[in-house]
C-alpha cells in the first residue's frame, strides 16, 4: 500500500481526500467514527446546540419587545436524538466522499509495526504513513476528577444540569457556558488565570455584559477538589453544581511513542512539511499540538498529503482566524508576526450596526462591537476583534488579506454587501482611509 492514514478527523480525512484526488493509493483507518472530534464530539455539536440557544435568545428578545408571545418547551433529550441522527447522515456523506476518489476505509484500532500498520489482525505495508489521531480532553490531576464531564459527555447526559461548574477559562469553556446558561443552567466558570485571554479586553467586556451576563466568573482560581455535585476551590469556596472540564486537550500520540520523535508535551514533532524524523512518516492535526482548530488541521492534512504524493509544500500559520460560537458570534485574528511598536499602534472601536440577525438588537443596545488595531507606520492591520452575526465570514476574509500582506490603501475599492452587520469596512474605509 502506497499511503496509509491513521485517523479520519479533519486532518486525516482531508489528507486522504487530497491523496485520492491525486490518484494515490490510500487506506484510511478509523478507530471510531469518521470525521473525528469535530463532527462527533466537538465543533458540530457546539454549533448544533448554539443554533438552539440563538433561537431561545431571539424568542426571549421578541417576547420582551411585545410583538410575539410564546413560551418554549425545550426537550434536551430530543435535541440530542436529532443531533445524533444528523451526525449519522454526515458520516455517510464523509465516507462516500472518500470512497468516490478510490480510497479504502477500514474501521478498527491501528498499531504501527515498523514499515507496516496492523488493524483487525491484518498487516498492511506502506510507502508513506500519516498519523492523524487527534487529541482528547485533558483532565487535570485533581481529587475527584473522575466525576467531571467533558465535551465527550454532552450527548450522553439525560438533561440540562440545574447547576454547572465549568473548569477552564478558554474558548471551549465560554461556549459551553453560553449553551447551558441559555438552556437554563446556573453556571459558574472557574478559570485558573484570566477568562477569555484570546480576545481583546474591550471585546471581553462586551461578552460579559451582553452575552454571558447571567454567568458567574471566578478568575485566578484553582480547583482543589471536586465531587459529583460540587467543586471546592483553592480559596475554600464550595460551588454547587455538576463539574465540567474544559481544560485543554492532550494528544493521542501513544501509537507513535518509540517510533517517531515526540515533543516534551507528547505531541508529535513535525517540520513545515508535516514530516516527522522519519522521512516517510508524517503527522497532522491536534496530535501535533499548536493551533487545535479544524481549519488548521485540514490545512496540515492537505500539506502532508501533497508532500506524500511528491508535491513539496510547506504549512504557514500566520494570521489564523478564530471564532467563539455564542448567541452572537465573536471572531478575531491577530498578526503575530507584526513588528509594530506601541507608539505606532492606533485602535478604532465602534458598536455593531443593524443588519440581518441584529436589527432588533438596536432597541436594547446590544448590536455587537468591532475593534481594529492598525499599524500606522506600515499602514496595515494588526488585529481585529468583531462581535456580530457576520463576524465569522468577515474575519476569515480579512485574515486572508492580512496574511497576504495587503496595504490598507488596497481596501479602498472594497465593496461591501448590504445589508450586513460588518463594521470592519466602516472602520477601515470610512474612519481610517
Amino acid at each position: 500500500m502506497k499511503n496509509i492514514v491513521i485517523g479520519s478527523g479533519p486532518a486525516g480525512r482531508l489528507a486522504s481526500l487530497q491523496l485520492g484526488k491525486l490518484d494515490e493509493e490510500v487506506i484510511l483507518i478509523e478507530k471510531n467514527h469518521i470525521a473525528g472530534t469535530c463532527l462527533n464530539e466537538g465543533c458540530m455539536v457546539i454549533c448544533a446546540l448554539t443554533d438552539i440557544t440563538k433561537f431561545i435568545d431571539s424568542n426571549n428578545r421578541f417576547n420582551n419587545h411585545g410583538f410575539i408571545k410564546s413560551q418554549l418547551d425545550i426537550s434536551y433529550k430530543k435535541i440530542v436524538e436529532k443531533i445524533i441522527e444528523t451526525q449519522e447522515k454526515l458520516r455517510e456523506l464523509n465516507q462516500m466522499e472518500n470512497e468516490l476518489v478510490g480510497n479504502t476505509i477500514i474501521y478498527g484500532e491501528a498499531s504501527i509495526e515498523g514499515d507496516s500498520v496492523k488493524v483487525n489482525n491484518e498487516s498492511y505495508n506502506y510507502d508513506n504513513l500519516l498519523i492523524a489521531t487527534g487529541a482528547r480532553p485533558f483532565i487535570p490531576d485533581v481529587k475527584g476528577s473522575e466525576y467531571g464531564l467533558t465535551n465527550k459527555d454532552i450527548l450522553k447526559i439525560d438533561d440540562v444540569p440545574e447547576k454547572l461548574n465549568i473548569i477552564g477559562g478558554g474558548i471551549i469553556a465560554c461556549e459551553i457556558a453560553n449553551i447551558y446558561s441559555t438552556l437554563g443552567s446556573e453556571v459558574n466558570v472557574i478559570a485558573r488565570s484570566k477568562f477569555l485571554k484570546e480576545i481583546g479586553e474591550n471585546a471581553k467586556k462586551y461578552v460579559l455584559k451582553h452575552i454571558l451576563q447571567d454567568i458567574s466568573i471566578y478568575e485566578d482560581t484553582e480547583v482543589s477538589e471536586i465531587s459529583k455535585d460540587r467543586v471546592i476551590t483553592d480559596k475554600n469556596e464550595e460551588l454547587e453544581g455538576t463539574p465540567f472540564f474544559a481544560t485543554g486537550r492532550t494528544p493521542n500520540s501513544e501509537i507513535a511513542e518509540g517510533f517517531v520523535e515526540l515533543n516534551q508535551d507528547k505531541t508529535i514533532k513535525v517540520n513545515e512539511m508535516m514530516q516527522t524524523n522519519r522521512s516517510n512518516v508524517y503527522a497532522a492535526g491536534d496530535v501535533t499540538g499548536g493551533w487545535q482548530l479544524t481549519p488548521v488541521a485540514r490545512m496540515e492534512g492537505i500539506t502532508a498529503a501533497r508532500n506524500m504524493a511528491g508535491y513539496p509544500n510547506k504549512v504557514s500559520y500566520s494570521c489564523i482566524p478564530q471564532t467563539l460560537s455564542l448567541n452572537m458570534e465573536v471572531s478575531f485574528v491577530e498578526d503575530e508576526n507584526s513588528t509594530c511598536n506601541d507608539e505606532d499602534k492606533s485602535t478604532i472601536g465602534i458598536p455593531g450596526i443593524a443588519g440581518p440577525h441584529s436589527f432588533w438588537n438596536i432597541l436594547t443596545g446590544d448590536t455587537g462591537y468591532t475593534e481594529v488595531e492598525f499599524d500606522a507606520k506600515n499602514n496595515k492591520i494588526n488585529r481585529i476583534n468583531e462581535i456580530s452575526p457576520s463576524s465569522p465570514s468577515d474575519v476569515a476574509y480579512l485574515s486572508y488579506l492580512m496574511r497576504e500582506g495587503y496595504n490598507l490603501d488596497d481596501y479602498g475599492d472594497f465593496l461591501e454587501v448590504h445589508p450586513s452587520t460588518d463594521s470592519n469596512y466602516k472602520i477601515i474605509k470610512n474612519m481610517w482611509l
